[in-house]
């Protein structure tokens, strides 16, 4: 019975793996168009194809893991694709970079793993060292979402944070957990249990953060409010009335053609700028078309003159 529940709960956790693995095609559909990898980082890439073809090499040691084989096979595979593909269309320096990361990790150490497995170490401890391998590389990828909980929790934003990508990788991770529990496999248990873990956390982060999530945008302005607001308390204080200090430079002004003073120019500007972060995105614009930006620009190319 043991059995036979374990290989259903591993066909379980293949579905949901497999569709891990195809989340990206939608991307790489999207680069193969416009025949450019834009932002996209080759990193995630190379790593998890590393990662899934030492999972295939730790089903093949193992007498009884098949299921974990076919479905870190098929990864492989389709993280090969999406490696090609991304060497094809990054740019020039991109493309030099990700290529060094594919030679030294996926050729060169996943092939150094190969050759001291089967010709260097013994044969009891061979599933062991592969084992420890895989485990530590799941656990990296399931912890590399931190950084993600840490950018939500800082932006009060979820916007950068998928939902079902979390969603699938916190069932991919409670999945092979039970599995791990009834074939009795610490290697899948450990690095599967603590990405469970972090995978409730960041879905209650998600249904937190979810309805009152600030777009980036909008947190930048609040952010730029208070510096402007800031900024221009400072000059008050120490720039006094404005007019002041162009009388005390007046003399400067006309015998050696200067510039006006500096402080006089940026004291006028903050009282715009401020205005017009107090409007909606709509009005920002409209705003700035009436005229407020070429007041600012004009007022710059008036003193430069001078």
């Amino acid at each position: 019975m043991a059995v036979s529940l374990s290989f259903i709960i591993g066909i379980i956790g293949n579905v949901i793996s497999f569709l891990v693995f195809t989340s990206p095609i939608k991307t790489f559909w999207g680069v193969l168009k416009k025949k450019s990898t834009e932002n996209y980082q080759g990193l995630p890439y190379i790593t998890t194809l590393l990662s899934t073809s030492l999972w295939t090499f730790y089903g093949i040691l193992n007498p009884n893991g098949l299921l974990i084989m076919t479905v870190n096979g098929a990864g492989a595979i389709l993280q090969l694709i999406y490696v090609i593909i991304f060497l094809i269309y990054a740019p020039m320096d991109k493309k030099v970079k990700t290529g060094k990361l594919f030679a030294i990790l996926d050729v060169g150490f996943f092939g150094s793993v190969i050759v001291l497995t089967l010709f260097a170490i013994r044969e009891e401890i061979k599933l062991t060292f592969v084992g420890l391998l895989c485990a530590a590389l799941t656990i990296g990828m399931y912890a590399s979402p931190l950084t993600v909980m840490g950018l939500v929790i800082r932006m009060k934003s979820v916007e950068y944070m998928p939902f079902f990508l979390s969603f699938f990788l916190f069932l991919n991770a409670g999945i092979w957990s039970i599995y791990s529990v009834l074939v009795k496999d610490f290697f899948i248990g450990v690095p599967n249990a603590i990405g469970f873990i972090l995978g409730c956390a960041q879905l209650i982060l998600y249904s937190v953060y979810r309805n009152k999530s600030k777009k980036p945008l909008e947190v930048l302005e609040e952010e730029g409010s208070v510096t402007l607001k800031e900024r221009a308390v400072e000059m008050q204080e120490h720039g006094g009335d404005g007019e002041e200090v162009d009388l005390k430079n007046k003399s400067l002004n006309k015998g050696l053609s200067l510039p006006k003073p500096l402080i006089k120019r940026l004291y006028s500007m903050p009282t715009k700028i401020m205005k017009t972060i107090s409007l909606n995105s709509y009005e920002l614009d409209s705003a700035w078309a009436l005229g407020l930006g070429e007041d600012i620009e004009a007022a710059e190319k008036k003193s430069s003159l001078v």
